[in-house]
């Protein structure tokens, strides 16, 4: 089990290190909710995520099907609940540990900052293929 939590800490979590997909998605939503460039996440299965600690100090944007999940104190994104609530996207900066999966594709490169230029022979995909 790879160990994650928020910036002050008020939050932690456990996730298996079976991840499905790792992605630096460069839509606009994700660059407003990270204030970066771009997100870098790795999905899994909802059941293989678990908050150890600061399970009533998280704050939710979005509705059941999809939504971010962060910190109530410090405000940390943690993970975002997609595809109908079946998979959490983990953000890699949150992990305390190193995953098996690093980031395989840059997604909606149609959509990235102007002013950030994408440097590595990663695949570039306009949208999400």
């Amino acid at each position: 089990m790879l160990q994650g939590q928020c910036l002050c800490g008020t939050v932690r979590y456990q996730v298996a290190d079976r991840f499905a997909y790792a992605l630096n998605c460069h839509c606009s939503q994700c660059r407003r909710a990270t204030g970066a460039a771009c997100k870098p996440f790795a999905g899994i299965e909802r059941e293989h995520l678990h908050l150890m600690a600061g399970a009533d100090r998280l704050m939710r944007y979005g509705d059941d099907g999809a939504h971010d999940i962060r910190c109530g104190q410090c405000g940390s994104l943690l993970y975002s609940v997609v595809r109908d609530g079946a998979f959490v996207h983990v953000t890699l900066g949150t992990l305390l540990d190193t995953p098996s999966i690093s980031p395989s594709a840059h997604i909606f490169v149609g959509s990235k900052a102007p002013w950030h230029e994408i440097t590595d022979d990663l695949p570039q995909h306009w949208e999400f293929e």
